[in-house]
């Protein structure tokens, strides 16, 4: 899926050129928490959010330091901050440094600006121009779109465990077939061993997003390695899945599967 499929158009923004309380109040009119700041011409030269409000003169927000380290920040340093707190006009108070994408750009590298660079709001340009903005918003109307839904009435319990242990192998915190899979009319019992408490969830979380899972059974082990390398010295028994399931006390049962 590529920004374009997601992205906000038409995009709610402002001109250099206007007040702070213009775009204050159209932010609170947009319930919107910021404005990419646009030329007439539709060329992106900034982006205003709410952070850029913080600091300011009108409600002694402005920053404080102490004596000594006043002394250490450089006249233009505080002329910034000085602009920042006191300035009338979005240009005055806008963060230029950007960060864009372009209409063909995945989600998988939207999501890496967003968190690399810690912003909320993307806007997408194409040719210098704005034509759309990709917020935290679409990225969660997007996950609504592609989350499965109930599922088909009935799948058959095989198909189930099959794609739960064909999951499970795939994924590092499974370990080597330590989990054992068995589901009866869509319902799916998870035994055997892990080695850290965080990986029962995985395990479930594995299991409850195969299509037809009514209800996951939790009957995990939490063990100690050593312990569980210890019953391996002692059998050449495959683990889990095929043969054999390991109990909580360690002692290796036929496994139904």
């Amino acid at each position: 899926m590529q920004a374009e499929a997601i992205m906000t158009t038409p995009v709610v923004g402002i001109e250099p050129s206007a007040s702070i309380t213009e775009a204050a109040g159209l932010m609170l009119s947009k319930k919107i928490s910021g404005l990419p700041v646009i030329r007439r011409d539709g060329t992106l030269v900034g982006i205003v959010s709410e952070s850029d409000f913080l600091r300011r003169g009108e409600l002694g927000t402005k920053r404080k330091r102490s004596r000594w380290l006043e002394l250490l920040v450089s006249p233009g340093r505080a002329a910034d901050e000085y602009v920042q707190a006191n300035g009338r006009r979005i240009e005055e108070v806008m963060t230029e440094d950007l960060v864009t994408a372009s209409p063909g750009a995945s989600i998988a590298e939207i999501v890496e600006l967003m968190t690399r660079r810690h912003v909320k709001r993307i806007p997408v340009v194409d040719g210098g121009k704005v034509v759309g903005i990709i917020t935290r918003t679409d990225l969660l109307r997007a996950l609504l779109n592609v989350l499965p839904d109930a599922g088909p009435a009935f799948v058959d319990d095989e198909q189930i465990r099959q794609k739960i242990i064909a999951e499970l192998a795939t994924q590092k915190w499974a370990g080597k077939e330590m989990i054992c899979v068995t589901v009866g009319n869509g319902v799916v019992e998870l035994s055997g061993a892990i080695f850290d408490e965080r990986e029962r969830q995985a395990a479930i979380v594995a299991a409850e997003n195969v299509a037809g899972v009514k209800a996951v059974k939790d009957n995990l082990f939490c063990a100690e390695p050593l312990s569980v390398v210890l019953v391996s010295q002692f059998s050449t028994t495959r683990i889990c899945g095929l043969q054999h399931c390991v109990t909580p006390a360690f002692e290796l049962e036929e496994c139904p599967h």
